[in-house]
């Protein structure tokens, strides 16, 4: 049996940024599979990951989750983390993965230069938007029932 079916990838994003906001709806959009799950950095599903993984103790940033909760888990931050989202997607989106020739180093630094200031560019909510009901069951915080 596939691992992603039976351990679906996770999202890790800032759930009070508007420019992550339309992202997540974005990738929701052209998620062809409908498996890519999604979890607020704040959430209860996020900190157990932070737990697991120290050296995201400090990173405010997009996490991508492979195999959650598995022995195995791996987490990709930053533009690692938006790569494995392309290659998720795959279609069109694979088009990203020529970032790859860019050293890392490089394109965080880019990543990291647009997260200082992405609330000035998308707004920032007050809290987590609530998703819609078509997709809510995809989003790990309980807070959405």
């Amino acid at each position: 049996m596939d691992q992603s079916s039976t351990h679906p990838p996770v999202l890790l994003y800032d759930g009070v940024c508007g420019v992550c906001n339309t992202a997540v709806q974005t990738i929701l959009r052209f998620d062809q599979r409908g498996t890519l799950r999604f979890a607020a950095l704040d959430s209860d599903f996020a900190r157990a990951v932070v737990a697991r993984h120290p050296q995201l103790r400090d990173i405010d940033s997009v996490v991508y989750v492979r195999n959650p909760g598995c022995f195995d888990e791996q987490v990709d931050i930053r533009t690692a983390a938006l790569l494995q989202v392309a290659e998720y997607l795959g279609g069109y989106w694979r088009l990203a993965l020529a970032a790859r020739a860019v050293p890392s180093g490089i394109r965080d630094w880019l990543y990291d230069r647009f997260a200082a200031f992405r609330y000035h560019v998308g707004g920032q909510y007050d809290t987590c938007p609530i998703p819609s009901p078509e997709v809510r069951s995809r989003f790990l915080d309980a807070a959405y029932g």
